[in-house]
């Protein structure tokens, strides 16, 4: 099993910073201050969000189909991660207007709650 390394502190809530690098084959160390990589900040669950994305070839379809969720879940999942990676993300008002109608079919269906559409909404 690989191990993530944290990449915030549990007392503060701070960003770590890594400070040294060790050569698997020979020891070498490296110290200094290094950046992380973007994707060094997404838990576990969002990581595994984006490989379920990449496998399905990019497509929110066949990601509902996957992972059994609707269609406004996978956007604002996606979205949220987009968000945390540092990239911005500008739904036009008819993208806004299609997930609002998608939310409320969904709903409709029975596919989620009331409660749960309302969350969905307030997220776009």
């Amino acid at each position: 099993m690989k191990l993530k390394a944290p990449t915030i502190c549990p007392a503060c809530l701070g960003e770590y910073e890594t400070t040294r690098l060790t050569c698997k084959k020979c020891g070498s160390e490296l110290t200094g201050k290094f950046s992380g990589c973007s994707f060094c900040h997404l838990s576990t669950e969002e990581a595994d969000f984006v490989l379920a994305f990449l496998k399905c070839g990019g497509s929110i379809k066949e990601m509902e189909r996957y992972l059994s969720i609707s269609y406004p879940t996978v956007k604002n999942k996606l979205n949220q991660i987009t968000q945390k990676l540092g990239l911005s993300v500008t739904n036009t008002q008819e993208e806004i207007k299609n997930e609002r109608l998608k939310i409320i079919e969904d709903l409709n269906q029975g596919k989620i709650d009331a409660k749960k559409a309302a969350q969905l909404i307030k997220d776009l």
